[in-house]
């Protein structure tokens, strides 16, 4: 994972998501020229990235004291779902929670929106089980319904709130509606990058702002793919090498101790205070 470098939009929207929602959502471009470099991405390549981010709808220009771009308010509930995806759901779902099922057929002169589907879906954590046909633990039930919404598919599919009853055994089963090797891993590669920066700086003193950003936003750029491509199946339907749990604990542990002063760094370059500061 480490080998694969990190796309600029990628690291500009975990800026935006882990800092500059809390700082107001705005943000001049000298300053995030400034934030990225000390991230190894250039001015030319930040402004190509903003570009693209602005006609995807993701950020909108606005100008105060100096040219600068803010979220838009249209994925502000894009990113509140990814923190409960990303943040809230690390622990295995509840078997007796049951499951939501996607039920959907879509015309043939309509493919584009069964692509879409289909993608979202399995982005969601949604594991394919037959033809137009997808279920996920019940957990997920209402972040898939405001997708539907969201993305004007919702016309295309009935969704249902499901208990399993029978004739299959159920972990026997679930490897063929998931990819579990790959998913695993993504986790392996995951924990073998962050694993010894974990342990090293758990042995040293805090790291100082500046340190604690250059490691954070790449620990979670990297991090807030594998909540998604992992639907967070129950224990009992796990396999019994299941390797989820330690990449977690090093996310949790580095989470823990790098946000804070992340954001205290995000604050002193840019001379954005926290929104729940803010009288």
């Amino acid at each position: 994972m480490s080998d694969i470098p990190l796309r600029p939009s990628s690291l500009i929207n975990t800026v935006y998501g882990a800092f500059l929602r809390r700082l107001g959502g705005w943000i001049s471009i000298a300053d995030l020229i400034t934030l990225m470099g000390e991230l190894d991405v250039d001015g030319p390549a930040v402004r190509s990235a903003i570009s693209r981010l602005k006609k995807r709808g993701v950020l909108e220009p606005e100008r105060r004291d100096a040219t600068g771009y803010r979220l838009s308010p249209a994925v502000l509930p894009v990113f509140d779902e990814g923190d409960r995806r990303i943040f809230a759901s690390l622990e295995p779902a509840d078997l007796a929670d049951g499951w939501a099922m996607a039920v959907f057929s879509v015309p043939e002169s309509e493919r584009n929106q069964r692509y879409q589907l289909r993608t979202r879906l399995t982005w969601l954590g949604f594991g394919n089980i037959a033809p137009g046909v997808w279920l996920a633990p019940g957990r997920l039930l209402e972040d898939a319904r405001t997708m539907l919404v969201r993305l004007g598919l919702s016309d295309y599919v009935h969704l249902f709130a499901a208990e399993y009853a029978a004739f299959s055994d159920l972990p026997g089963v679930v490897g063929s509606w998931w990819d579990f090797p790959a998913i695993q891993t993504q986790y392996a590669a995951f924990a073998d990058t962050y694993a010894p920066v974990a342990a090293r700086l758990a042995a040293g003193a805090e790291p100082d702002p500046a340190e604690a950003f250059r490691h954070y936003v790449p620990l979670l750029t990297q991090w807030r793919r594998l909540p998604y491509l992992d639907p967070g199946l129950p224990t009992e339907l796990l396999p019994a090498d299941w390797n989820a749990v330690a990449a977690r604990q090093v996310f949790q542990q580095l989470h823990a101790l790098l946000l804070d002063p992340s954001l205290r760094h995000v604050g002193e370059v840019t001379g954005l205070r926290d929104v729940a500061d803010n009288p």
